[in-house]
This record gives C-alpha cells, sequence and structure tokens, in this order.
C-alpha cells in the first residue's frame, strides 16, 4: 500500500531549516503519531501568495489529496478521520473536547504568556522581509514595543510559572495529559515550548520542575523529533528551585 502524499506549509526564520510556529508543531508531532511524513515546505509571513489557494493566509496548511486543510485543530480532525486505522490522537471520542479544551487554553492563555518572553528573539530569527510585518502586527496586539514587551523578564517567568499551576498538578500524577501515553492535548501545550525553543534561549522551566520532565518525555517522542529539530542556539536550564 503506498504512503498517502501530504504536503505541509510550515512557518520558517530566515534559516528555511528553522520551523517554529507552535500551531505547526502541534502538527509535526500529530503526523508522526500517525506514522506519517509529509513534504514540508517554509513558508514566510509576508509570502500570502504561497497559500492563497487555502482561501486564507496563516500556517499550518496541509494538502492531502484533494483536501486542503488549514488552521491546526482542523487539520488534527482531519487526519483522525482520514486515517483512523492508524494510532488515535484523541482516544475515545469524548477525549477530543477535553482536547480541544487544551488547545484553547493552550492558544490563549499559555501562548500570550511566553510571548512576553520571547517576542523580540522571533524578530530577530525571522527573514529580513518579515521583521517589518512581524514588529508592526505584534506591536499593535500587544500594545507597546517589542521591546517594551519582554522587559521585566524575571516577572514574566514568575507569570509564566504560575500559568502552568494546573498542568504541574496533573503531571504530578501521570506522565502525558493524555494519561499513561501521549495525546492530542499533549501537542497543543508541547507546540508551545517548541515555539520557544526553536526560537529563544530563555530558560522557561526550572529542572526540578515536574512539567519539565513532561517537557522531556515530548523532545524524546518517535525517536527525538523535536529533540533534534533545528534551534536558535542551545536552552540554558535554569538551576532547580
Amino acid at each position: 500500500m503506498n504512503e498517502p502524499r501530504l504536503i505541509l506549509y510550515e512557518l520558517a526564520g530566515s534559516d528555511p531549516q528553522l520551523r517554529f510556529s507552535p500551531h505547526c508543531w502541534k502538527i509535526r508531532m500529530a503526523l508522526a503519531h500517525k506514522g506519517l511524513q509529509a513534504d514540508r515546505r517554509p513558508w514566510r509571513f509576508t509570502d500570502k501568495e504561497a497559500i492563497a489557494f487555502s482561501g486564507q493566509g496563516l500556517v499550518p496548511v496541509l494538502i492531502d489529496g484533494a483536501h486542503v486543510v488549514s488552521d491546526s485543530w482542523r487539520i488534527a480532525l482531519h487526519l483522525e478521520e482520514r486515517f483512523a486505522d492508524r494510532p488515535p490522537l484523541f482516544g475515545a471520542p469524548q477525549a477530543a473536547a477535553v482536547a480541544r479544551f487544551v488547545n484553547s487554553w493552550a492558544d490563549t492563555t499559555l501562548l500570550p504568556a511566553i510571548a512576553r518572553l520571547i517576542l523580540l528573539d522571533i524578530h530577530n530569527i525571522l527573514d529580513e522581509k518579515d521583521r517589518d510585518y512581524f514588529r508592526a502586527t505584534r506591536e499593535q496586539r500587544y500594545g507597546n514595543t517589542l521591546e517594551q514587551v519582554v522587559q521585566d523578564q524575571q516577572v514574566h517567568l514568575d507569570r509564566l510559572r504560575h500559568t502552568l499551576t494546573p498542568l504541574r498538578h496533573l503531571l504530578g500524577g501521570q506522565a502525558f495529559l493524555g494519561g499513561q501515553q501521549p495525546n492530542y492535548a499533549d501537542y497543543c501545550v508541547f507546540g508551545m515550548f517548541m515555539w520557544a525553543r526553536c526560537t529563544s534561549n530563555v530558560a522557561l522551566l526550572a529542572t526540578d520542575d515536574t512539567v519539565h520532565a513532561w517537557r522531556e518525555r515530548l523532545l524524546d517522542l518517535f525517536d527525538g523529533l523535536a529533540r533534534q529539530a533545528p534551534h536558535h542556539k542551545a536552552v540554558p536550564e535554569l538551576p532547580d528551585a
């Protein structure tokens, strides 16, 4: 049986191999979970025409034969339905609703908490043609210059660690958000940490944090897929708190 030909458009920095979007990382992990390979194509913020066929202007975009799917959540649902014979992303049917909540929490709460630590670093790894666009759109979103947004790093780290409290409590009793094995809920949160790992040298977690141990397990999944991914520079660890 021939493997399906999948094409995935992913956000890239000035180095086309540096793929850093948290939402694209959700799908990278989902594809690996399903045992699928995709032709991964670099895309940049100002390359709107390259994905105009999708009817919108954001990545990830997945092409699966005649199917063109955008938005990471919709892509995950597509993969689950299209490749139902492969390992499930959600588990029981009702688990998809829980994963959707985790995805929303990651997008609306965790993402802005991490952004206040790494926005300037992201700007600095972008291709020159993307930098003005990124600065203008993010400064409008956050109501300040990038430099001012990331000031008071320790304050932002403390807030991030507080934001992770429910995750920390859950992982104190199980290896993954999905239980003893990871599922798509794990990848929704992990994508945010890969966003930081690929773009910044800010150490988000203390080494004795249960979230740190969970992140390490995710980095090692699928023969170290995420650990081996290109990133801006080695990420130092904070000393134990």
